[in-house]
C-alpha cells in the first residue's frame, strides 16, 4: 500500500492522498486500508518513515564504500542525501508539506531529522573539534542539503554539482567546528 500511496502522490499530488482514494487505487475495500492506517495522518507518517528508512540505509551503504577521510565521509553523506531525494522525486515535497500541517506529524518528521543529524554528527566527529559539530552547524548543512537536493530533483542543478557543493560545505563546516 505504501508503493501505491507514493504512486498516487506522484500522479495526483499529496492532497489527493486519502484512505478512500488509496483503497480505490489499490483495488481493495476501504476496511483493508483502514486496518493498515487509522487515519490519513498515520498514512503520511508511514510514508515519511518509509522514506527515512531508505535514506538511512542508503547513507550506510555509501559510508561502507567511502574512504575514512573527512572528504570521503562528507561525500558519502552528500551523495546519499541527494541520491535518495532523486530516487523519491517530487512527491516527497507534498508529503513533507502535509507533515507540517499537524503537530503529531511534525513530531514524526522532527524526530527522524534529529536521528539522521545525530548519525551524521557521529560520522563527522573524528574530523570536527573536541565538541563535535554544533547543532547550528548541522542545521545549516541540512538546510543546504534540502535546497541542493530539491534543485537536483527539479533539474535546476545537475545532481553531480549538488553533491559536490554539499560535500564541500560539509568538509568546510566540519573542519571549522
Amino acid at each position: 500500500m505504501i508503493e501505491v500511496s507514493w504512486a498516487l502522490v506522484r500522479s495526483e499530488g499529496a492532497d489527493a492522498l486519502t484512505l478512500g482514494r488509496l483503497a480505490e487505487r489499490a483495488g481493495v475495500a476501504k476496511p483493508v486500508v483502514y486496518s493498515h492506517f487509522a487515519s490519513r495522518a498515520a498514512l503520511l507518517a508511514a510514508l515519511f518513515t518509509e522514506f527515512d528508512d531508505r535514506q538511512t540505509a542508503m547513507l550506510e551503504e555509501y559510508l561502507n564504500a567511502a574512504d575514512t577521510t573527512l572528504h570521503g565521509r562528507a561525500s558519502a553523506i552528500a551523495d546519499s542525501y541527494v541520491e535518495c531525494a532523486l530516487a523519491q522525486g517530487r512527491e516527497l515535497t507534498g508529503v513533507l508539506a502535509a507533515l507540517e500541517g499537524s503537530p503529531e506529524l511534525e513530531q514524526v518528521k522532527r524526530e527522524s531529522e534529529r536521528a539522521y543529524a545525530e548519525r551524521c554528527r557521529e560520522i563527522l566527529a573524528p574530523y570536527s573539534g573536541a565538541g563535535g559539530m554544533r547543532p547550528a552547524s548541522l542545521t545549516a548543512v541540512f538546510g543546504a542539503a534540502d535546497a541542493l537536493s530539491q534543485a537536483a530533483v527539479a533539474a535546476a542543478l545537475p545532481a553531480a554539482q549538488a553533491k559536490e557543493e554539499l560535500a564541500a560545505l560539509i568538509v568546510t563546516v566540519a573542519g571549522r567546528d
